[in-house]
């Protein structure tokens, strides 16, 4: 089933993919982020054709070190396990960026898992600094891009 529409939306629209998807088996507390709360936050939801939410991520203003542009970072990016491999990640993304940009934002960067590399890489961006662990999500790497208009 192919992605249908993104939109921005509610922490409450994107909750329960986030926690099933990226702190499975973990206390529900564990998927509400900090984050959340700060003015600028926003969620991206992206739908199937039945209405479900099959990707989501969420973005926030936050500075990448050394940097003095316009940043937001995101997480809690994930996809549902029957539609991976579908752009359901991608296109929750490729929204998300095109909305930082139109926040101002001039880069968007993310703690993204080593094991996600290569979908980064695909998404535009660029591998920064050394590996580094992240818990309870095991290794990360730094990932940069100002390609905030891709697609």
């Amino acid at each position: 089933m192919p992605v249908s529409r993104t939109a921005v939306v509610a922490v409450e629209e994107i909750f329960a993919l986030r926690w099933a998807v990226l702190r499975t088996g973990l206390p529900r507390e564990t998927a509400v982020y900090p984050e959340d709360a700060l003015p600028g936050t926003f969620h991206i939801a992206a739908y199937d054709e039945t209405g479900a939410v099959g990707g989501c991520a969420t973005f926030f203003p936050d500075a990448f070190p050394g940097e003095a542009a316009t940043a937001y970072r995101f997480r809690g990016m994930g996809s549902a396990p029957e539609v991976r491999g579908r752009g359901f990640g991608g296109a929750a993304l490729t929204a998300g960026l095109r909305e930082c940009a139109a926040r101002g934002a001039a880069l968007v960067w993310c703690h993204g898992r080593t094991s996600a590399t290569d979908f980064y890489r695909h998404m535009g961006f660029e591998r920064v600094g050394e590996e580094f662990l992240l818990e309870p999500s095991g290794l990360h790497y730094d990932f940069v891009t100002k390609d905030l208009l891709r697609g």
